[in-house]
């Protein structure tokens, strides 16, 4: 996510760490740095500048607190400043114990309609009983699309493709849905901002549906036009609050977000990814932490929450004893497609955010998918027992995964390093730290 920023912003930060003292020309320096990783995406000049002037001004005049280093607390004025520039922390208030209904805005192309399935998703494994109207009757397919992803996320459709009316629909829809579902989430047709006659029925439906929040989904890859576009929708009917999408890698996120922010509308969720769980509560200083390198633990614990990740303790107990199958391997590749990605787990640890290089993640997750077609190719004997693979056995697996026999052998490799460190003495300690967190 921002990886151009993320990493722009910790090179500077490892520059003024790294150097002899913190004097005014290394802080300067430091700031210029700031500016040319906040720009590259897409920072509005005049923010950046305003925003790295204040961190200049602070480190230079404000003197750091007992105990507390010069480097550190430069760095944390930083963490402040960056927090400031992204807004405060908003949160969408829902009550379970009534209908909360929820109007989606957004111009074609922005992933409303994707995100609307996604908040469903969201709302869904937080106890919410969540009905979807299909008010789109603008686009193409984009009742059909909204079907098929929210009824996947678990929430109930209603639609009626014969009316052409949205407003209509948007109506009726609430009204199907008042006292069955606490949350009613209405995706509207995606408008341009220069369409009056659409942006006069988005007001129109928001009238009539008198939703508890209007919630405007903005691409994350049109980066400062953020701002206008927003300005334009407020006009029209106030935004209670803003979801930025396609952040996974968008070179002009934190464009987009800085924008979103000066609306003064808080950017309440951000999508990083294409899955439909891939929507996250978004609060700016543990965003920031993030960027920095900092972790956010808080939304890490809050991913293995939602992952649905299964704990089979019997397997567990079994293989910290190193008693190791390739099954047991398969277990764990399962758990961790779950969460997406390891560099999305990794971002959201203290330490390690920045300390692996994405290309080496990239390789990992290539060599588990390689890992996966290999043990799918073995027999349930050879499953139980890799030891007992021969040549000719390996020869067999490789052409029955697609494989070459290095890769085979490379998982074996694997499989018996992993073998043997859970019977060390480094595997005692595991077992002895899984055992403390299971008495917890």
């Amino acid at each position: 996510m921002l990886d151009s920023l993320r990493e722009g912003l910790q090179a500077a930060v490892k520059k003024l760490v790294g150097a002899n003292a913190v004097d005014e020309k290394s802080v300067k320096e430091f700031v210029r740095d700031l500016q040319r990783a906040l720009i590259q995406s897409d920072v509005n000049v005049k923010m950046a500048l305003e925003v790295t002037e204040r961190v200049q001004k602070r480190a230079l005049e404000e003197k750091p607190p007992a105990g507390v280093t010069k480097k550190d607390q430069v760095v944390s004025v930083l963490y402040e400043e960056l927090a400031r520039l992204l807004g405060g922390e908003g949160v969408l208030q829902l009550d379970k114990a009534r209908t909360n209904v929820v109007v989606m805005l957004g111009v074609q192309g922005s992933g409303k309609t994707t995100t609307t399935a996604k908040l469903a998703r969201f709302y869904t494994k937080r106890g919410f009983k969540v009905g979807v109207v299909a008010a789109d009757t603008f686009r193409p397919g984009a009742v059909a699309q909204l079907r098929t992803l929210a009824t996947a996320s678990g929430a109930e459709v209603f639609s009626d493709e014969r009316e052409k009316d949205s407003v209509k629909v948007a109506k009726e829809g609430r009204k199907t849905f008042e006292g069955t579902k606490n949350l009613v989430i209405i995706d509207t047709a995606g408008r341009h901002k220069e369409e009056k006659g659409l942006l006069k029925e988005m007001k129109e439906v928001v009238v009539v549906v008198k939703p508890d929040a209007t919630l405007l989904v903005i691409d994350g890859t049109i980066g400062q036009q953020c701002y206008s576009q927003a300005s334009a929708f407020h006009q029209a009917a106030p935004v209670g609050g803003i979801v930025v999408t396609k952040l996974d890698g968008a070179a002009k996120g934190g464009g987009a977000l800085a924008a979103s922010a000066a609306t003064g509308a808080k950017v309440y969720f951000i999508g990083t990814g294409e899955r439909i769980d891939d929507l996250e509560d978004f609060a700016p200083t543990r965003f920031v932490g993030r960027l920095l390198g900092m972790g956010d633990l808080k939304a890490l614990m809050e991913m293995v929450k939602q992952a649905d990740v299964e704990v089979d303790e019997k397997r567990v107990q079994r293989m910290m004893s190193g008693k190791l199958t390739m099954d047991d391997l398969m277990y764990q590749f399962d758990q961790m497609k779950k969460f997406g990605s390891l560099k999305k787990v990794l971002e959201h640890i203290p330490g390690f955010s920045g300390a692996v290089n994405p290309q080496d993640l990239d390789k990992a997750e290539d060599r588990v998918k390689v890992y996966r077609s290999i043990i799918q190719s073995m027999t349930g004997e050879e499953k139980m027992d890799p030891d007992g693979i021969n040549s000719s056995r390996l020869k067999r697996i490789a052409k029955g995964s697609g494989r070459g026999e290095k890769d085979v052998r490379e998982l074996l490799s694997r499989y018996k390093q992993m073998k043997s460190l859970v019977k060390t003495s480094k595997g005692r300690e595991l077992r002895q730290m899984m055992r403390r967190i299971g008495d917890q």
